[in-house]
């Protein structure tokens, strides 16, 4: 089987992460990827925002706790140290398609440089308020923007989980 198939067919979503940093080289390389995916009329409309510093980190989850609705001290990133928050540009039809194109890149870029990864919703939610509307202009992010998800990328803790069994009736051939 071929890299690129094997990496879809075994990167989990993982719930469990170590605290260490990965590569600052490891972290751009998933970026990469991400700004390497497919986007409607190639507009290439989205912006990473790549979150390495603890501090906005925690505020993020704590934020993300209180959107989902989670219990006092649950970290809904599930201390992942790594957060690439995809964002796409509001007026853009296609943006949570693009946005979504690169998630995967980024997912599956994780998982072959060895690292663990979840795609975690609410940035769209997160990224209305207005702390974090002002986040992005104090980043020098112009325009208006959407949030897609949260890439959390760390060391795994733990063993990666099995394959959940395919479900059948899911491809309908027309030959």
């Amino acid at each position: 089987m071929n890299e690129i198939i094997q990496a879809i067919k075994t990167r989990r979503s993982i719930r469990r992460f170590k605290p260490d940093m990965p590569a600052h080289k490891d972290i751009e390389q998933i970026i990469e990827a991400g700004l390497y995916a497919p986007s409607g009329k190639d507009r290439q409309a989205t912006v990473i925002l790549a979150v390495t510093q603890k501090e906005l980190r925690d505020r993020m989850a704590e934020t993300m706790r209180v959107i989902d609705g989670y219990g006092e001290g649950f970290d809904p990133f599930y201390g992942a140290p790594v957060i690439l928050v995809v964002l796409t540009a509001g007026n853009v039809i296609t943006r949570v398609y693009d946005g979504s194109a690169v998630m995967e890149n980024m997912l599956l870029a994780a998982h072959s440089l060895g690292l663990g990864s979840l795609w975690v919703h609410r940035a769209r939610q997160e990224f209305e308020l207005p702390e974090y509307k002002q986040l992005l202009q104090d980043l020098g992010v112009e325009g208006e923007w959407e949030g897609v998800a949260h890439c959390c990328v760390g060391y795994i803790d733990g063993d990666p989980p099995a394959a959940s069994e395919r479900k059948g009736g899911r491809v309908v051939w027309v030959e």
